[in-house]
């Protein structure tokens, strides 16, 4: 179930977003792509997901392509991609929400185990579950956004931004709930971040993206303590 990118670029227009990105991430294990803004991060994983289609390359998922496929399609193979908290229905209820997935599941009984399980690991998504997203706060927002995914019952979960404009507090919450569902769930987990130490601090992996390009491959622990790293991307 190793996911493999291999000289994937994209296009935007006459502007090349993403340039021969090439990594791999293990079964099970959860890396993090981190760059400045315009660095290509969020085009790359919208371009595994089947949201924007690639000028060049390949991407596997258990050994078979994942590039110009529907993303729903995708999703039902357990591949699922998780935009920031804007990406919920706000006119739709948490509950609504949450059974979105269970749409194509017919076990019914797991869809619904699937639900307590997010209210386990969400407990404040329990406490609203009849009010609409778009009164939640963004930090709920996100946590919805996330469940929804768990619901789908995910193999490989691409996460982008998931600490955008959240308080501290919260992005701590999120980035260790993050962690927690890699570890029981055994994801497989690609996760885009501006906020770089947080990521490294939970990932196995990191991936550093310049410009469209990969300028640094290597395990989230020595990328953490590269002097290069830590003046560009970590505030030191």
């Amino acid at each position: 179930m190793t996911l493999v990118v291999n000289d994937l670029t994209v296009d935007h227009g006459s502007i090349r977003a993403v340039s021969s990105v090439s990594f791999t991430v293990p079964t099970g294990q959860l890396a993090t792509i981190i760059g400045a803004n315009g660095a290509g991060k969020t085009t790359l994983l919208r371009a595994l997901s089947g949201l924007i289609q690639p000028k060049s390359g390949s991407a596997t998922w258990q050994s078979n392509s994942i590039l110009n496929q529907p993303p729903e399609r995708l999703a039902r193979a357990g591949i699922l991609h998780v935009a920031d908290g804007k990406s919920v229905i706000a006119e739709l209820s948490v509950k609504e929400n949450l059974s979105l997935p269970t749409l194509w599941q017919r076990d019914k009984k797991s869809a619904k185990s699937s639900l307590d399980s997010v209210f386990q690991i969400f407990p404040r998504l329990a406490e609203r579950i009849n009010q609409n997203a778009g009164t939640l706060s963004g930090g709920e927002r996100q946590m919805l956004a996330i469940g929804r995914a768990i619901v789908a019952k995910p193999k490989l979960l691409l996460l982008d931004e998931p600490s955008l404009g959240l308080a501290p507090l919260i992005v701590e919450q999120i980035f260790q709930t993050i962690k927690r569902l890699q570890t029981e769930m055994k994801l497989t987990v690609v996760l885009v971040e501006q906020n770089a130490m947080s990521a490294l601090k939970i990932a196995d992996e990191g991936i550093v993206l310049n410009l469209g390009k990969v300028v640094a491959v290597d395990s989230a622990q020595k990328l953490l303590n590269d002097p290069a790293v830590k003046a560009a991307y970590l505030g030191f």
